[in-house]
Protein backbone atom coordinates (compact mmCIF):
# COMPACT_ATOMS: atom_id res chain seq x y z
CA UNK A 1 0.00 0.00 0.00
CA UNK A 2 1.31 3.45 -0.95
CA UNK A 3 0.69 6.69 0.96
CA UNK A 4 -0.59 9.43 -1.38
CA UNK A 5 -1.04 13.09 -0.44
CA UNK A 6 -3.65 15.15 -2.35
CA UNK A 7 -3.09 18.93 -2.13
CA UNK A 8 -6.09 20.60 -3.78
CA UNK A 9 -8.88 22.94 -2.65
CA UNK A 10 -11.67 21.53 -4.86
CA UNK A 11 -13.62 19.46 -2.31
CA UNK A 12 -15.72 17.41 -4.77
CA UNK A 13 -12.76 16.58 -7.01
CA UNK A 14 -10.55 15.63 -4.04
CA UNK A 15 -13.27 13.37 -2.61
CA UNK A 16 -13.68 11.52 -5.94
CA UNK A 17 -9.92 11.19 -6.47
CA UNK A 18 -9.43 9.87 -2.93
CA UNK A 19 -12.20 7.30 -3.38
CA UNK A 20 -10.72 6.10 -6.67
CA UNK A 21 -7.17 5.84 -5.33
CA UNK A 22 -8.33 4.02 -2.19
CA UNK A 23 -10.15 1.48 -4.37
CA UNK A 24 -6.81 0.90 -6.11
CA UNK A 25 -5.31 -0.02 -2.73
CA UNK A 26 -3.66 3.24 -1.73
CA UNK A 27 -3.92 5.22 1.49
CA UNK A 28 -4.85 8.86 0.87
CA UNK A 29 -4.29 12.01 2.95
CA UNK A 30 -5.91 15.34 1.95
CA UNK A 31 -4.76 18.95 2.31
CA UNK A 32 -6.72 21.98 1.07
CA UNK A 33 -3.95 24.59 1.14
CA UNK A 34 -0.20 24.94 0.66
CA UNK A 35 0.41 25.41 4.38
CA UNK A 36 -1.63 22.34 5.31
CA UNK A 37 0.02 20.33 2.53
CA UNK A 38 3.51 21.07 3.84
CA UNK A 39 2.42 20.11 7.37
CA UNK A 40 0.71 16.86 6.29
CA UNK A 41 3.78 15.86 4.25
CA UNK A 42 5.91 16.26 7.37
CA UNK A 43 3.50 14.27 9.57
CA UNK A 44 3.18 11.23 7.30
CA UNK A 45 5.88 11.13 4.59
CA UNK A 46 4.04 10.37 1.32
CA UNK A 47 5.11 7.99 -1.44
CA UNK A 48 3.52 10.31 -4.02
CA UNK A 49 2.00 13.81 -4.05
CA UNK A 50 -0.79 15.13 -6.30
CA UNK A 51 -0.35 18.92 -6.25
CA UNK A 52 -2.75 21.54 -7.68
CA UNK A 53 -1.16 24.50 -9.44
CA UNK A 54 -3.45 27.08 -7.83
CA UNK A 55 -4.09 27.00 -4.08
CA UNK A 56 -5.87 29.47 -1.78
CA UNK A 57 -2.64 30.58 -0.09
CA UNK A 58 -0.15 30.36 -2.94
CA UNK A 59 1.05 28.66 -6.08
CA UNK A 60 1.79 24.97 -6.39
CA UNK A 61 4.97 25.91 -8.26
CA UNK A 62 6.17 27.79 -5.16
CA UNK A 63 5.21 24.89 -2.90
CA UNK A 64 6.89 22.23 -5.09
CA UNK A 65 10.55 23.01 -4.15
CA UNK A 66 9.62 23.11 -0.45
CA UNK A 67 7.98 19.68 -0.65
CA UNK A 68 10.98 18.20 -2.48
CA UNK A 69 13.38 19.76 0.01
CA UNK A 70 11.35 18.22 2.84
CA UNK A 71 10.89 14.83 1.11
CA UNK A 72 13.73 14.37 -1.44
CA UNK A 73 12.91 11.97 -4.24
CA UNK A 74 9.14 11.84 -3.70
CA UNK A 75 7.33 11.88 -7.08
CA UNK A 76 5.04 14.90 -7.52
CA UNK A 77 2.29 15.04 -10.15
CA UNK A 78 1.13 18.60 -10.92
CA UNK A 79 -2.60 19.04 -11.60
CA UNK A 80 -4.28 22.14 -13.04
CA UNK A 81 -7.22 23.35 -15.09
CA UNK A 82 -5.15 26.29 -16.39
CA UNK A 83 -2.45 24.48 -18.32
CA UNK A 84 0.17 26.45 -20.19
CA UNK A 85 3.37 25.24 -21.80
CA UNK A 86 5.39 27.62 -19.63
CA UNK A 87 3.90 26.24 -16.41
CA UNK A 88 4.44 22.65 -17.53
CA UNK A 89 8.08 23.28 -18.42
CA UNK A 90 8.71 25.12 -15.15
CA UNK A 91 7.07 22.35 -13.10
CA UNK A 92 9.30 19.71 -14.69
CA UNK A 93 12.37 21.91 -14.23
CA UNK A 94 11.52 22.25 -10.54
CA UNK A 95 11.31 18.46 -10.16
CA UNK A 96 7.72 17.43 -10.93
CA UNK A 97 7.39 13.91 -12.33
CA UNK A 98 4.39 14.61 -14.55
CA UNK A 99 1.84 17.29 -15.44
CA UNK A 100 -1.89 16.43 -15.65
CA UNK A 101 -4.71 18.66 -16.90
CA UNK A 102 -8.21 18.94 -15.46
CA UNK A 103 -10.77 17.58 -15.94
CA UNK A 104 -8.97 14.40 -14.96
CA UNK A 105 -9.80 11.03 -16.45
CA UNK A 106 -9.60 8.45 -13.69
CA UNK A 107 -7.91 5.85 -15.92
CA UNK A 108 -5.23 8.36 -16.97
CA UNK A 109 -4.66 9.34 -13.35
CA UNK A 110 -4.33 5.73 -12.20
CA UNK A 111 -1.82 5.00 -14.96
CA UNK A 112 0.22 8.10 -14.11
CA UNK A 113 0.19 7.20 -10.40
CA UNK A 114 1.13 3.56 -11.08
CA UNK A 115 3.96 4.64 -13.39
CA UNK A 116 5.36 7.15 -10.89
CA UNK A 117 5.13 4.71 -7.96
CA UNK A 118 6.76 1.98 -10.06
CA UNK A 119 9.70 4.25 -10.86
CA UNK A 120 9.92 5.21 -7.19
CA UNK A 121 10.06 1.55 -6.11
CA UNK A 122 12.71 0.81 -8.72
CA UNK A 123 14.86 3.73 -7.54
CA UNK A 124 14.49 2.55 -3.93
CA UNK A 125 15.46 -0.98 -4.90
CA UNK A 126 18.51 0.19 -6.85
CA UNK A 127 19.60 2.41 -3.95
CA UNK A 128 19.21 -0.49 -1.53
CA UNK A 129 21.30 -2.91 -3.57
CA UNK A 130 23.90 -0.27 -4.35
CA UNK A 131 24.17 0.57 -0.66
CA UNK A 132 24.48 -3.10 0.27
CA UNK A 133 27.12 -3.64 -2.40
CA UNK A 134 29.15 -0.66 -1.21
CA UNK A 135 28.92 -1.66 2.45
CA UNK A 136 32.39 -2.32 3.78
CA UNK A 137 34.04 -1.18 0.52
CA UNK A 138 36.48 1.16 2.23
CA UNK A 139 40.31 1.01 2.35
CA UNK A 140 40.18 0.27 6.10
CA UNK A 141 38.43 -3.00 5.25
CA UNK A 142 41.83 -4.21 4.02
CA UNK A 143 43.09 -5.22 7.44
CA UNK A 144 46.84 -5.76 7.70
CA UNK A 145 50.08 -4.21 8.90
CA UNK A 146 52.55 -6.00 6.64
CA UNK A 147 54.44 -3.86 4.14
CA UNK A 148 52.60 -5.32 1.13
CA UNK A 149 49.19 -4.33 2.55
CA UNK A 150 50.45 -0.84 3.49
CA UNK A 151 51.62 -0.33 -0.10
CA UNK A 152 48.33 -1.70 -1.47
CA UNK A 153 46.28 0.80 0.55
CA UNK A 154 48.59 3.62 -0.58
CA UNK A 155 48.10 2.70 -4.25
CA UNK A 156 44.35 2.48 -3.78
CA UNK A 157 44.33 5.96 -2.23
CA UNK A 158 46.24 7.33 -5.21
CA UNK A 159 43.86 5.71 -7.70
CA UNK A 160 40.70 6.90 -5.94
CA UNK A 161 41.82 10.51 -5.46
CA UNK A 162 42.73 11.47 -9.01
CA UNK A 163 42.09 15.14 -9.90
CA UNK A 164 38.62 16.10 -11.15
CA UNK A 165 38.16 15.26 -14.81
CA UNK A 166 41.06 12.80 -14.92
CA UNK A 167 40.41 9.67 -17.00
CA UNK A 168 40.79 6.65 -14.71
CA UNK A 169 43.28 3.99 -15.88
CA UNK A 170 42.59 0.33 -16.46
CA UNK A 171 43.56 -1.68 -13.39
CA UNK A 172 44.77 -5.27 -13.08
CA UNK A 173 44.45 -6.95 -9.68
CA UNK A 174 46.52 -10.06 -9.08
CA UNK A 175 46.04 -12.40 -6.14
CA UNK A 176 45.42 -16.02 -5.31
CA UNK A 177 41.84 -17.17 -4.90
CA UNK A 178 40.38 -15.92 -1.62
CA UNK A 179 42.76 -12.98 -1.10
CA UNK A 180 40.10 -10.30 -1.65
CA UNK A 181 40.32 -9.19 -5.28
CA UNK A 182 36.59 -8.46 -5.38
CA UNK A 183 36.87 -6.26 -2.29
CA UNK A 184 39.73 -4.27 -3.83
CA UNK A 185 37.68 -3.75 -7.01
CA UNK A 186 34.70 -2.47 -4.99
CA UNK A 187 36.96 -0.14 -3.01
CA UNK A 188 38.29 1.30 -6.28
CA UNK A 189 34.74 2.01 -7.41
CA UNK A 190 32.89 3.04 -4.26
CA UNK A 191 35.59 5.35 -2.87
CA UNK A 192 36.30 6.92 -6.26
CA UNK A 193 34.50 9.57 -8.32
CA UNK A 194 32.27 6.94 -10.00
CA UNK A 195 30.70 5.70 -6.77
CA UNK A 196 27.19 6.79 -7.79
CA UNK A 197 27.43 5.09 -11.16
CA UNK A 198 27.00 1.36 -11.95
CA UNK A 199 29.42 -1.28 -10.71
CA UNK A 200 29.06 -4.40 -12.85
CA UNK A 201 30.93 -7.56 -11.86
CA UNK A 202 31.27 -10.59 -14.11
CA UNK A 203 33.16 -13.82 -13.52
CA UNK A 204 34.58 -14.56 -16.95
CA UNK A 205 35.35 -18.16 -16.00
CA UNK A 206 31.68 -18.81 -15.20
CA UNK A 207 30.34 -17.82 -18.64
CA UNK A 208 30.35 -20.50 -21.37
CA UNK A 209 32.95 -19.63 -24.00
CA UNK A 210 30.31 -19.40 -26.72
CA UNK A 211 28.37 -16.75 -24.77
CA UNK A 212 31.18 -14.50 -23.51
CA UNK A 213 31.08 -12.13 -26.49
CA UNK A 214 27.29 -11.74 -26.39
CA UNK A 215 27.30 -11.13 -22.62
CA UNK A 216 30.00 -8.47 -22.76
CA UNK A 217 29.11 -6.61 -25.95
CA UNK A 218 25.39 -7.27 -26.28
CA UNK A 219 23.53 -8.15 -29.44
CA UNK A 220 20.80 -7.02 -31.80
CA UNK A 221 17.63 -8.98 -32.28
CA UNK A 222 18.23 -11.72 -34.85
CA UNK A 223 22.03 -11.56 -34.51
CA UNK A 224 22.00 -15.31 -33.92
CA UNK A 225 19.42 -18.08 -33.60
CA UNK A 226 18.36 -17.47 -29.98
CA UNK A 227 18.52 -13.66 -30.14
CA UNK A 228 14.78 -13.02 -29.77
CA UNK A 229 15.29 -9.54 -28.34
CA UNK A 230 18.12 -7.00 -28.25
CA UNK A 231 20.42 -6.86 -25.21
CA UNK A 232 22.77 -3.95 -24.42
CA UNK A 233 25.64 -6.03 -22.98
CA UNK A 234 27.69 -5.53 -19.82
CA UNK A 235 29.97 -2.82 -21.24
CA UNK A 236 26.99 -0.57 -21.97
CA UNK A 237 25.31 -1.51 -18.67
CA UNK A 238 28.42 -0.21 -16.88
CA UNK A 239 28.53 3.04 -18.89
CA UNK A 240 29.75 5.85 -16.66
CA UNK A 241 30.85 3.39 -13.98
CA UNK A 242 33.10 0.37 -13.57
CA UNK A 243 33.17 -3.04 -15.24
CA UNK A 244 34.98 -5.63 -13.11
CA UNK A 245 36.22 -8.55 -15.23
CA UNK A 246 37.09 -11.24 -12.71
CA UNK A 247 39.27 -14.12 -13.95
CA UNK A 248 40.17 -12.22 -17.13
CA UNK A 249 42.55 -15.03 -18.09
CA UNK A 250 39.57 -17.25 -18.95
CA UNK A 251 38.39 -14.98 -21.79
CA UNK A 252 38.86 -16.52 -25.28
CA UNK A 253 41.54 -14.97 -27.51
CA UNK A 254 39.00 -13.70 -30.07
CA UNK A 255 37.10 -11.81 -27.36
CA UNK A 256 40.35 -10.47 -25.90
CA UNK A 257 40.95 -8.64 -29.20
CA UNK A 258 37.55 -6.94 -28.91
CA UNK A 259 38.18 -5.94 -25.27
CA UNK A 260 41.46 -4.36 -26.39
CA UNK A 261 39.55 -2.41 -29.04
CA UNK A 262 37.06 -1.14 -26.44
CA UNK A 263 39.91 0.05 -24.21
CA UNK A 264 41.67 1.85 -27.06
CA UNK A 265 38.67 3.36 -28.87
CA UNK A 266 36.21 3.70 -25.95
CA UNK A 267 33.38 2.38 -28.08
CA UNK A 268 31.52 -0.89 -28.38
CA UNK A 269 29.61 -2.60 -31.18
CA UNK A 270 26.85 -5.09 -30.49
CA UNK A 271 26.68 -8.40 -32.31
CA UNK A 272 24.59 -7.94 -35.44
CA UNK A 273 25.09 -4.16 -35.48
CA UNK A 274 27.15 -2.06 -37.90
CA UNK A 275 27.46 1.02 -35.67
CA UNK A 276 29.83 1.81 -32.82
CA UNK A 277 28.48 3.30 -29.58
CA UNK A 278 30.69 5.44 -27.38
CA UNK A 279 31.03 4.38 -23.74
CA UNK A 280 32.83 5.69 -20.68
CA UNK A 281 33.80 2.70 -18.56
CA UNK A 282 36.67 2.07 -16.17
CA UNK A 283 37.83 -1.49 -16.68
CA UNK A 284 39.13 -3.34 -13.64
CA UNK A 285 40.36 -6.88 -14.28
CA UNK A 286 41.49 -9.58 -11.87
CA UNK A 287 43.31 -12.87 -12.16
CA UNK A 288 44.69 -15.60 -9.92
CA UNK A 289 47.19 -16.67 -12.58
CA UNK A 290 50.18 -14.78 -13.88
CA UNK A 291 49.04 -13.44 -17.24
CA UNK A 292 52.69 -13.41 -18.36
CA UNK A 293 52.62 -17.21 -18.16
CA UNK A 294 49.44 -17.31 -20.25
CA UNK A 295 51.10 -15.04 -22.81
CA UNK A 296 54.00 -17.48 -23.11
CA UNK A 297 51.49 -20.30 -23.54
CA UNK A 298 49.75 -18.23 -26.25
CA UNK A 299 46.53 -18.19 -24.26
CA UNK A 300 46.55 -14.41 -23.64
CA UNK A 301 47.34 -11.44 -25.85
CA UNK A 302 50.46 -9.54 -24.87
CA UNK A 303 49.05 -6.22 -26.17
CA UNK A 304 45.98 -6.60 -23.93
CA UNK A 305 48.23 -7.42 -20.98
CA UNK A 306 50.14 -4.17 -21.52
CA UNK A 307 46.90 -2.16 -21.58
CA UNK A 308 45.54 -3.84 -18.47
CA UNK A 309 48.68 -3.27 -16.42
CA UNK A 310 48.61 0.52 -16.62
CA UNK A 311 47.91 0.29 -12.89
CA UNK A 312 48.76 -3.08 -11.36
CA UNK A 313 47.79 -4.12 -7.82
CA UNK A 314 49.07 -7.26 -6.13
CA UNK A 315 47.41 -8.80 -3.08
CA UNK A 316 49.77 -11.02 -1.07
CA UNK A 317 48.65 -14.51 0.00
CA UNK A 318 47.81 -14.86 3.67
CA UNK A 319 50.80 -17.15 4.34
CA UNK A 320 53.15 -14.28 3.41
CA UNK A 321 51.52 -11.66 5.63
CA UNK A 322 53.08 -12.62 8.95
CA UNK A 323 51.09 -11.59 12.01
CA UNK A 324 48.26 -10.23 9.83
CA UNK A 325 46.60 -13.65 10.03
CA UNK A 326 46.13 -13.31 13.81
CA UNK A 327 44.94 -9.72 13.35
CA UNK A 328 42.32 -10.86 10.83
CA UNK A 329 41.35 -13.86 12.94
CA UNK A 330 40.83 -11.71 16.04
CA UNK A 331 38.67 -9.17 14.20
CA UNK A 332 36.61 -11.92 12.55
CA UNK A 333 36.12 -13.67 15.89
CA UNK A 334 34.54 -10.54 17.34
CA UNK A 335 32.29 -10.06 14.30
CA UNK A 336 31.13 -13.69 14.39
CA UNK A 337 30.46 -13.56 18.12
CA UNK A 338 28.09 -10.66 17.45
CA UNK A 339 26.44 -12.39 14.51
CA UNK A 340 25.66 -15.54 16.50
CA UNK A 341 24.84 -13.64 19.71
CA UNK A 342 27.72 -15.23 21.59
CA UNK A 343 29.61 -13.67 24.48
CA UNK A 344 33.25 -12.60 24.13
CA UNK A 345 35.35 -15.31 22.45
CA UNK A 346 39.10 -15.93 22.55
CA UNK A 347 41.63 -18.29 21.01
CA UNK A 348 43.66 -20.69 23.09
CA UNK A 349 47.46 -20.30 22.77
CA UNK A 350 47.55 -23.59 20.86
CA UNK A 351 44.88 -22.33 18.46
CA UNK A 352 46.85 -19.13 17.80
CA UNK A 353 49.94 -21.23 17.05
CA UNK A 354 47.91 -23.41 14.68
CA UNK A 355 46.48 -20.36 12.89
CA UNK A 356 49.95 -18.88 12.44
CA UNK A 357 51.50 -22.15 11.27
CA UNK A 358 48.78 -23.22 8.81
CA UNK A 359 49.52 -22.17 5.17
CA UNK A 360 45.90 -21.14 4.39
CA UNK A 361 45.74 -22.24 0.74
CA UNK A 362 42.27 -20.66 0.51
CA UNK A 363 43.61 -17.42 2.02
CA UNK A 364 41.26 -14.95 3.74
CA UNK A 365 38.15 -16.71 2.45
CA UNK A 366 39.27 -20.02 4.00
CA UNK A 367 40.16 -18.27 7.26
CA UNK A 368 36.69 -16.68 7.50
CA UNK A 369 34.90 -19.94 6.65
CA UNK A 370 36.97 -21.87 9.21
CA UNK A 371 36.26 -19.36 11.97
CA UNK A 372 32.57 -19.19 11.04
CA UNK A 373 32.24 -22.95 11.51
CA UNK A 374 34.34 -22.91 14.68
CA UNK A 375 32.24 -20.22 16.37
CA UNK A 376 28.97 -21.81 15.30
CA UNK A 377 29.79 -25.18 16.87
CA UNK A 378 32.03 -24.12 19.78
CA UNK A 379 30.78 -25.21 23.22
CA UNK A 380 32.84 -22.75 25.27
CA UNK A 381 34.10 -19.19 25.04
CA UNK A 382 37.57 -20.33 24.01
CA UNK A 383 38.29 -21.57 20.50
CA UNK A 384 40.87 -24.36 20.57
CA UNK A 385 42.55 -26.50 17.92
CA UNK A 386 39.72 -29.01 18.06
CA UNK A 387 37.16 -26.32 17.20
CA UNK A 388 39.37 -25.00 14.38
CA UNK A 389 39.67 -28.44 12.81
CA UNK A 390 42.69 -27.47 10.70
CA UNK A 391 44.53 -30.32 8.99
CA UNK A 392 47.33 -31.48 11.28
CA UNK A 393 45.83 -29.80 14.37
CA UNK A 394 42.30 -31.00 15.02
CA UNK A 395 43.29 -34.66 15.13
CA UNK A 396 46.76 -34.23 16.60
CA UNK A 397 48.40 -37.48 17.63
CA UNK A 398 45.91 -39.62 15.72
CA UNK A 399 47.71 -42.60 14.16
CA UNK A 400 46.44 -44.95 11.44
CA UNK A 401 47.99 -48.41 11.09
CA UNK A 402 47.22 -51.58 9.20
CA UNK A 403 48.19 -54.99 10.56
CA UNK A 404 48.69 -58.09 8.41
CA UNK A 405 44.99 -58.14 7.60
CA UNK A 406 42.85 -55.48 5.96
CA UNK A 407 41.74 -54.09 9.33
CA UNK A 408 42.59 -50.47 10.11
CA UNK A 409 43.89 -49.77 13.60
CA UNK A 410 43.48 -46.23 14.93
CA UNK A 411 45.30 -44.95 17.99
CA UNK A 412 43.43 -42.07 19.61
CA UNK A 413 45.42 -39.53 21.71
CA UNK A 414 44.73 -39.16 25.42
CA UNK A 415 43.12 -35.73 25.01
CA UNK A 416 40.56 -37.21 22.61
CA UNK A 417 39.39 -36.07 19.19
CA UNK A 418 36.36 -34.73 17.37
CA UNK A 419 35.10 -37.10 14.72
CA UNK A 420 34.26 -34.18 12.39
CA UNK A 421 37.88 -33.01 12.58
CA UNK A 422 39.07 -36.43 11.44
CA UNK A 423 36.55 -36.41 8.57
CA UNK A 424 37.63 -32.96 7.39
CA UNK A 425 41.34 -33.75 7.64
CA UNK A 426 40.86 -36.94 5.61
CA UNK A 427 38.91 -35.14 2.88
CA UNK A 428 41.51 -32.35 2.63
CA UNK A 429 44.37 -34.88 2.59
CA UNK A 430 42.72 -36.90 -0.19
CA UNK A 431 42.10 -33.77 -2.28
CA UNK A 432 45.71 -32.70 -1.90
CA UNK A 433 46.98 -36.15 -2.83
CA UNK A 434 44.90 -36.10 -6.02
CA UNK A 435 45.74 -32.42 -6.77
CA UNK A 436 42.12 -31.35 -6.32
CA UNK A 437 40.50 -34.15 -8.30
CA UNK A 438 37.19 -34.89 -6.57
CA UNK A 439 36.76 -38.16 -8.45
CA UNK A 440 40.23 -39.33 -7.42
CA UNK A 441 39.75 -38.23 -3.81
CA UNK A 442 36.42 -40.06 -3.64
CA UNK A 443 38.10 -43.27 -4.86
CA UNK A 444 40.86 -42.96 -2.22
CA UNK A 445 38.28 -42.60 0.54
CA UNK A 446 35.88 -45.24 -0.79
CA UNK A 447 33.07 -42.66 -1.22
CA UNK A 448 30.82 -41.69 -4.07
CA UNK A 449 31.56 -38.34 -5.68
CA UNK A 450 28.24 -36.91 -4.43
CA UNK A 451 29.06 -37.98 -0.86
CA UNK A 452 32.48 -36.32 -1.12
CA UNK A 453 30.91 -33.11 -2.47
CA UNK A 454 28.47 -33.09 0.44
CA UNK A 455 31.37 -33.24 2.90
CA UNK A 456 33.31 -30.55 1.02
CA UNK A 457 30.30 -28.23 1.36
CA UNK A 458 29.62 -29.33 4.95
CA UNK A 459 33.13 -28.45 6.11
CA UNK A 460 33.50 -25.35 3.90
CA UNK A 461 36.63 -26.69 2.23
CA UNK A 462 37.80 -24.26 -0.51
CA UNK A 463 38.82 -25.73 -3.90
CA UNK A 464 42.47 -24.80 -3.31
CA UNK A 465 42.65 -26.88 -0.10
Amino acid sequence: MSQILLIDDEAVLVKNLARSLEKAGHSVAIACSATEGLRRAAEVPPDLILLDLRLPDGSGLDLLPKLLAQEPGVPVLMVTAYATVEDAVKAVQLGARDYLQKPLRIDDLRRAVARALGERRLQTEVSYYRGRESEGARPEALVGRCEAMVQLRAKLHRLTTLPDGAQPPTVLIYGETGTGKGLVARILHYTGPRSRRPFIQVNCAAIPESLVEAELFGYQRGAFTDAKTSQPGLFRAADGGTLFLDEIGAVPLAVQAKILKVIEEKSVRQLGSSTEQSIDVQIVAATNRRLEDLVRERLFRDDLLYRLTVASLSIPPLRERGDDVLLLAGQSLGDLAGRYRRGPLTFSPQAEEAISAYPWPGNVRELFNTLDRSVLFADSSQIGTLELGLPGTGAGGLTFRRDGTDELDIEIPDEGIRFEDVERAMVVSALRKTRGSQSGAARLLGLSRDTLRYRIEKFGIPPEA
